[in-house]
Order: structure tokens, then C-alpha cells, then sequence
């Protein structure tokens, strides 16, 4: 049975119990990451508790814990889990009031909550055994502070849904300009003749751990052209290659849009080369 964090305490998963009336329950008040660990190394901890302290004030909500305190506690809800390959989720919500109304509660407490969950295992990227994703594409519908981790992910499911009903696993986003925002659950990149691009960081995707990591990475390790700017639509439709990057899918090969061969069809060499690259460098930001 896995063992959780709540308010302080670890205990079984069974034995963790939140009030009803928790703003995080009722109004999807709050903020949430999930890091990933691989036998007790973590992957980008920084980044992702720094978008989480981000997440917290640009909400209002106030919880003063240390970058420290916050490895100690993911290192030991690794440990408690057996340290192998996990995903750690952290989520935090304003805290239960007494009773349920839209405006900030005075003097409540945040709910701390943090979790362990399987992911695969890291393993050197082979273009032989590789999956690849199908995506659809569609409007985005979702709220204007796609920026912000809240937990409240409602439009998000409902736009992942809509790829998963057309048997796809993932749904790519665009804009009222018909510009590439980014997936559901995903940041996204296309490659077209070498080159390298992704949106705008704005309000209209969130600031990915493993997107920031991998321009990095990419930029500063190895021979890529990197560009962040506005990316139409009809850009996406003509790229070699489309990826996804998130910290479970890490860099994730897309070969199928809207029914539509990506390219060739074919997991791309670019793809090859900059997922080589990162699985030796990601534990080193």
C-alpha cells in the first residue's frame, strides 16, 4: 500500500482524509506539481518547485516551506515508496472553511497533500522500440491563465477526452488565431528542415519543466537551432516532426494529426539525437 503525505504527516493511503468542505475539493482552489524520481534522483526539482512557489502567489494562497524542506519531504515519500521510478505529486489547496462561499476564507489553513505513483523507468531512447503518439487538434476552450498549475484541470480533461474518444492519446491546442498553444497535458515542438521551435512562454501554455530543460539542454549541450515564438497552425501541419514534452512523457514522438501522416510517418532522426541528449543530461539541471 502506498504511503501519502498529509498536513505533516505520512501515513498509509487508505488512512489520508480531507474535509469536504476543502476549497481544493469543492472550487479546485489550488496548485499542484509532480516531479519525477528515478531511484531517489529527482528531475528538474528546482524548476518545479520554483513554478509551484509561482503558482501559490500568483493565487493568493501564503506557505512558507523551504526549497529544502520541500526536497526533504520528497525524498522521503520516495523512500517510503520504495524509491524506484515515481512521479511525486505535490498538491496544495487553500484549506477547508466552515463554509462553502466563492470569496478567500480569512485564517484557514492550506491543505498539504503529496503522493507517489509508477512511471516507467528511464532507458537510452531506441528508434526501434519507441512509441509514438496520435493527436487530434482543436480549439482551445480552456481559461487564460493556462500559466498558472491549478488543480482545477476540468477544461484540460475535457480536451483530452475529445482526443481519447477519437483514438488518439493526446489533443493539440490552437488558439482563436489559429496559432499552436500546446497539447491537454503537454508542452509541444515541431521540427521543421533541423530546426527547432516552440511557442511563446504566455499565458496560454504552461511554463513545462521538462520544455524548459529541454532548450536548455538543447541549446547549450548539443548542435540544435532552438526558437521560442508564434507558431501557426498551418506550420504544425507541414513539420517533419512534432514532439510533446511533460515530466511523465518526457520528449514523446508524434507520427499522426488529424488522421495525417507527420512527415514521413517515421519517429524522426531529430527526435533521435535531442531524446539521446536529454536522457544524459536531465539530471544535471
Amino acid at each position: 500500500m502506498s504511503i501519502v503525505f498529509l498536513n505533516g504527516d505520512f501515513m498509509p493511503v487508505n488512512e489520508a482524509k480531507i474535509s469536504p468542505l476543502d476549497r481544493g475539493f469543492l472550487f479546485g482552489d489550488g496548485i499542484y506539481e509532480v516531479i519525477p524520481s528515478y531511484e531517489g534522483k529527482m528531475v528538474g526539482f528546482t524548476g518545479h518547485i520554483n513554478r509551484l512557489n509561482n503558482g501559490l502567489k500568483a493565487i493568493g494562497i501564503e506557505y512558507d516551506y523551504s526549497d529544502l524542506q520541500w526536497r526533504e519531504l520528497c525524498n522521503q515519500l520516495s523512500e517510503k515508496n520504495g524509491a524506484g521510478s515515481l512521479g511525486l505529486y505535490i498538491h496544495i489547496s487553500r484549506g477547508a472553511d466552515t463554509k462553502r462561499s466563492h470569496g478567500f476564507p480569512q485564517d484557514v489553513t492550506p491543505t498539504v497533500f503529496a503522493m507517489a505513483f509508477d512511471i516507467p523507468a528511464p532507458r537510452e531512447p531506441n528508434l526501434a522500440d519507441t512509441k509514438s503518439y496520435a493527436l487530434l487538434s482543436t480549439e482551445d476552450l480552456r481559461w487564460k491563465r493556462c500559466h498558472i498549475k491549478s488543480t482545477a484541470l476540468l477544461g484540460n480533461v475535457l480536451h483530452f477526452q475529445q482526443g481519447f474518444e477519437a483514438d488518439c492519446q493526446e489533443t493539440l491546442l490552437f488558439n482563436e488565431k489559429n496559432e499552436l498553444t500546446e497539447a491537454s497535458s503537454s508542452n509541444i515542438f515541431i521540427i521543421k528542415a533541423g530546426v527547432i521551435a516552440t511557442p511563446l512562454q504566455d499565458n496560454q501554455i504552461l511554463p513545462g519543466i521538462t520544455r524548459r530543460l529541454v532548450i536548455d539542454i538543447l541549446t547549450q549541450e548539443g548542435d540544435f537551432t532552438v526558437e521560442e515564438r508564434i507558431i501557426t497552425m498551418d506550420e504544425v501541419r507541414d513539420a517533419d516532426e512534432i514532439w510533446l514534452t511533460s515530466s511523465s512523457k518526457e520528449i514523446m514522438p508524434v507520427t499522426m494529426l488529424d488522421g495525417k501522416l507527420v512527415g514521413d510517418g517515421q519517429i524522426g532522426t531529430v527526435w533521435s539525437k535531442a531524446a539521446s541528449l536529454y536522457a544524459l543530461k536531465k539530471f544535471d539541471y
